[in-house]
């Protein structure tokens, strides 16, 4: 249940953030209406809105007396994640820890931001496909994969929706080699809300990869989107060096393996 009313929607993704940070932790109440809307700057009435939608999704109670106290964090029960100094083979052991639903696969021009990634031509076409990861039957995140056309005609669209991405072009003769890859956040798109289930506007995780053989050919480009409150991306780093030299660096841990869920 989405709140009306675009400042009741902030109020709501801002007190729900709070919550799945665990400020205020679970059992105890948020501050009253009064002091939410001083806050905020909004009336009670906004507030009171944003507190029912709240209400509606299980995350909180208001009880007399003690006024609206946290009962649920969002994804509690629910969630992955992922070590960013060894995402590539934590992608693969998510990949068989999860299901997939496959929302779109088709072929045709890539857009210029994809075709600049995987340097295409102008008369080169891509495999496009579009998939929903999923964790005990919820959704966590959104992937958006571009292929190059002569490369994506060695699987079909019911190898896609069964086996990993980057073992079904391995398995076609492509020698992955090397990626690069971005982590940024933005919000939610109506059509990515709604596959995500959440609110149109909510803030999501956001990874661009870009995949390259041995030949530094580009073989994939996978735009990932995912819910904060199911996914974290976590880094373990260690302190070296001396004197004003020391800073921190990543502790990169063994690899399991190669591959992704995408």
């Amino acid at each position: 249940m989405a709140p009306e009313g675009s400042k009741a929607h902030r109020i709501f993704l801002l007190l729900q953030d709070e919550i799945a940070r665990g400020v205020p932790a679970m059992g105890e109440a948020l501050p009253g209406e009064l002091r939410l809307a001083e806050d905020y700057g909004v009336s009670r009435v906004t507030v009171r809105r944003a507190l029912e939608a709240l209400e509606a999704q299980g995350l909180v109670e208001r009880r007399a007396g003690s006024g609206t106290v946290v009962c649920k964090r969002p994804g509690d029960g629910v969630s992955m994640s992922a070590d960013l100094a060894t995402l590539m083979p934590q992608l693969l052991e998510m990949g068989q820890k999860t299901t997939a639903r496959l929302l779109d696969f088709s072929y045709g021009a890539p857009a210029p931001s994809v075709a600049a990634a995987l340097r295409l031509g102008s008369a080169d076409r891509v495999q496009r496909a579009v998939r929903v990861r999923l964790v005990e039957g919820k959704p966590f995140s959104h992937l958006t994969t571009h292929v190059p056309a002569d490369i994506a005609q060695s699987y079909s669209e019911a190898d896609l929706a069964n086996t990993p991405l980057l073992r079904l072009m391995e398995r076609g003769g492509v020698r992955v080699d090397h990626a690069s890859q971005q982590v940024s956040a933005t919000l939610a798109a109506p059509q990515v809300a709604d596959a995500l289930e959440v609110q149109v506007g909510a803030p999501l995780i956001s990874l661009t990869r870009v995949v390259r053989d041995a030949s530094g050919r580009g073989v994939e480009h996978l735009h990932a989107l995912y819910r904060p409150d199911r996914f974290r991306l976590e880094m373990e780093l260690d302190r070296v060096g001396a004197g004003d030299g020391r800073h921190w660096t990543p502790v990169v841990m063994p690899d399991p393996g190669q591959g992704e869920a995408g």
